[in-house]
């Protein structure tokens, strides 16, 4: 956990400053994997953002080895032989959100975020679609998107090709407050 602050913190004077900043106070991210002999949920809620209100800039971390599973088995293998999580310890994603919001005005907004996903170590650029609500200068990120387990190199095994859907659901919800 000290490490993606660590990141997190790192990256931050590049891209923000800090009268327009929002914080997330909660952040959980979770996939589901529907497979033909097993459905796999894992549900992590570790997850930090920072959003900067005058650029639209966004940055989301989360560490791999947050993620928890109904069986401890399924993460045991999660860890070591799909997301190596010793070697790739965290997921981040850098973008910015492409609609002009007006931050301080109450609403729902549909929002669309152009970056790049890293995961297990490889960079891909994104377009991830969500909702942000804000409230009395609250903001609430809602987000469902889809990975392809090849665009990022994890590999699964043939043994178990039936339990692991080559496709999984992300879900993502973070809650900010100003800085």
């Amino acid at each position: 956990m000290k490490r993606i602050l660590l990141l997190l913190f790192l990256i931050l004077p590049y891209i923000i400053q800090a009268q327009h900043l929002f914080n997330s106070v909660s952040g959980e991210v979770s996939f589901f994997s529907k497979a033909p002999l097993e459905d796999i949920y894992a549900l992590n809620k570790e997850g930090k953002s920072i959003i900067n209100s005058k650029t639209n800039e966004i940055v989301v971390v989360f560490g791999i080895r947050a993620f928890k599973f109904e069986k401890a088995l399924m993460e045991e293998h999660f860890n070591e032989n799909y997301m190596e999580s010793d070697k790739y310890k965290t997921a981040i994603f850098k973008g910015s959100i492409i609609e002009a919001i007006d931050y301080s005005k109450n609403g729902s907004y549909k929002v669309t975020a152009i970056g790049e996903l890293e995961v297990h170590g490889v960079k891909q650029k994104r377009t991830l679609e969500g909702t942000l609500d804000i409230k009395n200068n609250a903001l609430t990120l809602n987000t469902k998107f889809g990975i392809d387990l090849k665009d990022h190199k994890i590999k699964i095994p043939k043994a178990v090709v039936k339990n692991i859907a080559e496709s999984v659901e992300v879900t993502a919800v973070f809650n900010y407050e100003p800085k």
